[in-house]
């Protein structure tokens, strides 16, 4: 199974990875349990449906190869994409497609100024806690001197 991850309105292409399309009978495409598209040697048409629900109206394109385009894709294109290839065998591919919202997905900069971000954090964290800890035994530090000098006078 190939995983393909895409962002939401981009296009994504499902390549069948194949040369000669007249070797096969029929290449067919699924969505979950729906047929979506079919190239056909034997009535020599190429075909793109809806979908039961009319989700994929006018976003589907088939290529010579029978390799599968999904246009303006949406979160709910999210699943799985079978092909299959049929001759005198069948061949069976799967695409697992992830369409990501600009909520959920990042882009590479956006990652590096998150990356930036949780480091200046982090190294604001570590100065507080070595300025705590300073400020901490200084204060003892002053503390033992102030008791050791009210010994050293009552010794007197």
């Amino acid at each position: 199974m190939k995983s393909v991850s895409v962002m939401e309105g981009d296009s994504v292409t499902l390549n069948t990875d194949i040369t000669e399309v007249q070797k096969y009978l029929s290449i067919q495409w699924m969505f979950r349990s729906t047929r979506i598209a079919e190239v056909s040697r034997l009535t020599q048409t190429n075909l793109t449906y809806v979908g039961p629900d009319g989700r994929l109206r006018d976003r589907l394109k088939l290529d010579q190869t029978g390799s599968l385009t999904i246009t303006n894709t949406r979160t709910t294109d999210s699943g799985l994409y079978k092909l299959s290839l049929i001759s005198r065998e069948t061949k069976c591919k799967s695409f697992n497609v992830t369409v990501c919202d600009d909520i959920h997905c990042c882009g590479f900069i956006e990652a590096v100024i998150r990356l930036a971000l949780f480091a200046l954090v982090g190294v604001a964290t570590i100065a507080f806690l070595v300025y705590d800890v300073r400020s901490t035994r200084s204060e003892l530090n002053r503390a033992e001197e102030s008791r050791s000098h009210r010994q050293t006078v009552s010794l007197k």
